[in-house]
């Protein structure tokens, strides 16, 4: 079974809401959509739904085309639960009616997936969930469509959510695919600052290239700092003008924190620590190296606080230069 949407369109008055939207799924896969908030997903859904309907495009199902704007029974859409009504009688001191609302989001997901429908549709129906609940819902998950050979599209504002289920995600932006793939090559290889930075935590440096755009390793001098440091090869038009600033990126977890000499090719920094930020089970540590600002994402930190020097690596293979 095969899920295939082609240049689908929407527009609302002169806004383009979507803009030639194409993309394909197939049999026993859960394939994510993930974008900053109005970004189109919940309207991507509800057309594929049959609730709303395009300006232009199509989607089909095993070839055959869908009726624009008409559900059909091989289609489950599962909506995000309408927040407003549960928090105005939250706020009331009815408390219990968020717990309600998981629960029938968690049986509406569950016999979604246990039910006849060949495509079933999520839009972000996870948000009142706990950490405990998300998991077993995403084990049932991941079981059912392996088991059916059923096809689940998946909207979330959470991209962990994402990455703990989906074998592919695709980044909507302003209405477009900007970036589509495996979870780990869209965190380790954005092709934008932006989507580095709406799918984790990233160190943004603004630099300028010193060395040839044949250069097997490019060279960078930072704006802030002054300091040189080697990058991975890129793609050429990345890399920019000699005379133009780009921006390289490299995860926390990529960065090194050591007392002593390190690998000099890890592009080794004299930096002081400002912050130090417990996160539950790792640690983010913010780092001044001279006037450039770090974050280091590390497992356990022990014997740094506030105030004290150290050396950071950035080795060149983890830092990639990104399109602004």
């Amino acid at each position: 079974m095969t899920l295939t949407v082609t240049k689908l369109s929407r527009r609302f008055g002169p806004k383009w809401i979507l803009k030639d939207v194409s993309f394909e799924a197939t049999g026993g896969s859960v394939l994510g959509l993930f974008g900053s908030q109005g970004s189109g997903k919940t309207t991507l859904l509800r057309i594929i739904a049959g609730l709303e309907t395009q300006d232009g495009g199509t989607i089909s199902l095993d070839g055959r085309e869908l009726p624009v704007g008409r559900s059909d029974r091989r289609v489950e859409f599962i909506p995000h639960v309408p927040a407003s009504p549960f928090l105005r009688r939250a706020f009331g001191g009815a408390l219990s009616d968020t717990v309600d609302a998981a629960h029938r989001q968690a049986d509406a997901i569950r016999a979604a997936l246990s039910g006849d429908a060949r495509v079933v549709l999520l839009d972000d129906p996870l948000c009142f969930l706990d950490r405990a609940s998300k998991e077993a819902l995403f084990e049932n998950l991941r079981d059912a469509v392996k088991g059916s050979g059923r096809i689940v599209v998946f909207a979330a504002n959470d991209i962990e959510d994402l990455y703990e289920v989906c074998g592919e995600v695709a980044i909507l932006d302003e209405g477009e695919i900007a970036q589509s793939g495996a979870p780990e090559m869209i965190y380790e290889e954005p092709y934008s600052s932006k989507i580095a930075a709406l799918t984790g935590r990233i160190n943004l440096i603004e630099a300028r290239r010193l060395t040839s755009s044949k250069t097997d390793v490019p060279e960078f001098v930072t704006i802030d700092g002054e300091h040189r440091l080697f990058a991975r090869r890129s793609e050429l038009g990345r890399l920019g003008a000699i005379n133009r600033n780009v921006l390289l990126g490299i995860r926390p977890e990529s960065i090194s924190i050591s007392f002593g000499a390190s690998f000099p090719e890890d592009n080794l920094l004299r930096a002081t620590v400002t912050e130090v930020k417990f996160l539950g089970s790792t640690t983010l540590v913010v780092l001044d190296a001279g006037g450039l600002r770090l974050e280091a994402l590390v497992l356990r930190l022990v014997g740094l606080t506030p105030g004290e020097e150290c050396m950071v690596g950035l080795p060149p293979d983890r830092i990639a230069v990104l399109s602004s």
